[in-house]
């Protein structure tokens, strides 16, 4: 079909919405507030982490681009239209490596087609955090441990029609920072355990651009890590929420010529956890709503809890509910090129506001497929403050297996 007035439509608007969204951080009283911090925090963060280096060279973004072995953390409903019959991939990320050697992320991925309407995968993604030499408050070693955490997922996709797909993911998660070591408050740990799941669907329809190119429009959406909170003791007092995150946009295929396609993608994020409330000396919530909580609650609080204040050297300044639930929402735009299927070149750029943890970089990167083997580069560029992959290469192998 031709392509609609409503797709692009929907194509820009998500363009423009991104350009808005960058912009909130330097309006008015915004400027003033950049000092005023309140960043949303959760338990076992890797799970946020982008685990290959196709999206990572293009911004961190992938909710609804092509399908590949790695659609498990972007968008699981995109398995169902993978093309091949069964494929795996093996990534690695090194961690702050200008800083330590030994921080990486790991992530191995395979997926099997049942049939043309569904498929399954599995992940498993493992986050090593080097060796760690705790101490006490006397500075006396209290010895060197080698934290860690992984989890492991597993979904099944299907189609509902020939454009639209959905999928359900479980996931097990695991994380052991101390490694049995009690701290100096006396209390005793044990390595957090949670189970989550997913929930995605994806959209994607043929169309025609112009008289002559063809080309491919999608959208996805995923909410990922709908689960239970993480304890670190025993007595499981103190719990933490997982990183519940909404995930969606579009991307545009345009099918250049035979030899050529050239792909534009938008994904917005927003953390679906409590923002913390703004308190006076004596601890009571003068401003926004409590964040103790369960999770199914701050998943429906996170969308209305933002405080609307900030404080900078001791003022109060009021900044907007509304603004500020708009600046929890962080985005990525990214390009991705292909010359015959074979070579790709890719770039992106990763904006979140200043007050909600200043991340913004730049990424670049590359892609090569031969046969059944790929291999994926990326590199980030930090924009701000420093970033942990800064001047670090990145890198996925994937493999694919037409056995249909």
């Amino acid at each position: 079909m031709n392509i609609t007035k409503k797709s692009l439509f929907v194509v820009v608007l998500t363009l423009v919405t991104a350009s808005l969204l960058a912009q909130t951080t330097e309006t008015s009283n915004q400027k003033m507030a950049r000092l005023g911090l309140n960043t949303i925090s959760t338990a076992v963060s890797f799970l946020t982490l982008s685990p290959d280096a196709r999206s990572g060279s293009m911004g961190d973004l992938g909710v609804s681009t092509s399908p590949d072995a790695n659609s498990m953390h972007w968008n699981p409903a995109k398995y169902a239209f993978i093309e091949d019959k069964a494929g795996f991939s093996i990534s690695y990320t090194p961690w702050m490596r200008s800083l330590v050697p030994d921080i990486n992320l790991a992530n191995l991925a395979g997926y099997y087609k049942i049939n043309d309407k569904s498929a399954v995968a599995m992940t498993m993604k493992y986050f090593s955090l080097g060796e760690v030499d705790f101490r006490d408050e006397n500075n006396t070693s209290l010895g060197i441990v080698k934290p860690n955490e992984f989890s492991i997922d597993a979904t099944y996709s299907r189609k509902f029609s020939e454009k639209i797909s959905g999928a359900v993911a479980a996931r097990f998660i695991y994380s052991n920072l101390t490694q049995g070591i009690t701290n100096t408050a006396g209390s005793e740990p044990k390595a957090g355990t949670s189970v989550a799941a997913d929930i995605a669907m994806y959209y994607t329809e043929p169309v025609t651009l112009g008289k002559t190119m063809t080309g491919e429009v999608s959208f996805g959406i995923n909410i990922s890590n709908i689960g239970s909170k993480v304890s670190y003791d025993v007595s499981k007092v103190d719990k933490e929420f997982i990183p519940t995150n909404l995930r969606f946009g579009p991307s545009l295929l345009m099918n250049i010529d035979d030899f050529n396609s050239l792909t534009f993608a938008v994904d917005f994020n927003k953390l679906l956890v409590p923002t913390a409330p703004i308190r006076n000396s004596e601890g009571d919530i003068i401003y926004g709503k409590d964040d103790n909580v369960n999770s199914i609650m701050g998943l429906i609080q996170s969308f209305y809890d933002a405080p609307g204040y900030t404080v900078v050297s001791g003022d109060t300044i009021q900044i907007g509910k509304f603004r500020e639930e708009l600046q929890e929402f962080y985005f990525s735009v990214g390009a991705e090129y292909w010359y015959n299927n074979l070579l790709s070149i890719r770039a992106g750029y990763f904006f979140e506001n200043p007050r909600k943890g200043d991340r913004q970089f730049v990424t670049l990167g590359a892609g090569l497929r031969y046969n059944v083997f790929g291999i994926d580069l990326s590199y980030l560029i930090s924009i701000g403050q420093q970033n942990p992959l800064q001047n670090t290469l990145r890198f996925s192998l994937l493999f694919n297996f037409d056995t249909k």
